[in-house]
């Protein structure tokens, strides 16, 4: 059993969306990455009074990811923690599914600057790269707007190319995504992740409901 899909969970989702997610990417052939949360949104709070370095700040986030992975996988049996690509692999093939603590990983790879441009939204597409698989980004809305969603005006976005989502000031995804699908020719779906069945629908081919709002960056 292969990994087909990358599913980066926001840790906007965190608790109750997130584990429940968790549970039903079970038999999917997924790999799931969860974002950092409201623990990385205080450590971006923090440097805004404090002004930590790049290095700190970065790894600190990345520490973050790994709190939440542990207290998700606490809730759910059908995963287990990875910490290689070997190891989220036996994992899947055992018929688990793997969530991946990234810390090490990224600390041997080291892919990327240090940077609040680069989130878990990065970390999931260079894993997904790297597996050949499929990109999910499941946040708490349903996709890529205009503008923030809140905003009067703003209108939703089923589809876009990464090239024109370079222009926008802000969206539900972070900054170096869209340049990261331009350098890897790959697309990516992002997709309301308190909806667990439209994940599930643009996962599983047997499902065919796409009854629902959802966004697909185009990286080609």
């Amino acid at each position: 059993m292969s990994i087909k899909h990358v599913v980066k969970i926001g840790g906007s989702l965190f608790p109750e969306y997130a584990v429940e997610l968790a549970k039903q990417l079970e038999n999917t052939d997924s790999l799931i990455i969860l974002g950092g949360g409201e623990f990385a949104n205080l450590i971006r709070r923090y440097d805004s009074e404090m002004k930590f370095s790049d290095e700190a700040n970065h790894w600190t986030a990345i520490d973050c990811m790994e709190i939440i992975a542990k207290l998700v996988n606490d809730k759910v049996d059908s995963s287990r923690l990875a910490y290689t690509i070997d190891e989220a692999r036996k994992i899947s093939d055992e018929g688990f599914t793997p969530i991946f603590v990234v810390s090490g990983f990224l600390k041997a790879e080291d892919p990327f600057e240090c940077s609040w441009d680069v989130t878990s939204d990065s970390i999931a597409a260079y894993v997904a790269n790297l597996l050949n698989a499929n990109l999910f980004i499941v946040t708490d809305v349903n996709g890529i707007y205009t503008q923030e969603p809140k905003e009067p005006g703003s209108t939703f976005i089923s589809k876009i190319d990464a090239t024109t989502l370079l222009t926008f000031q802000e969206s539900s995804i972070d900054a170096m995504l869209p340049t990261l699908l331009l350098r890897y020719g790959s697309d990516c779906y992002v997709v309301n992740g308190k909806f667990p069945e439209r994940v599930r629908s643009l996962i599983d081919d047997n499902i065919n409901d796409y009854n629902f709002d959802y966004t697909q960056i185009i990286g080609e």
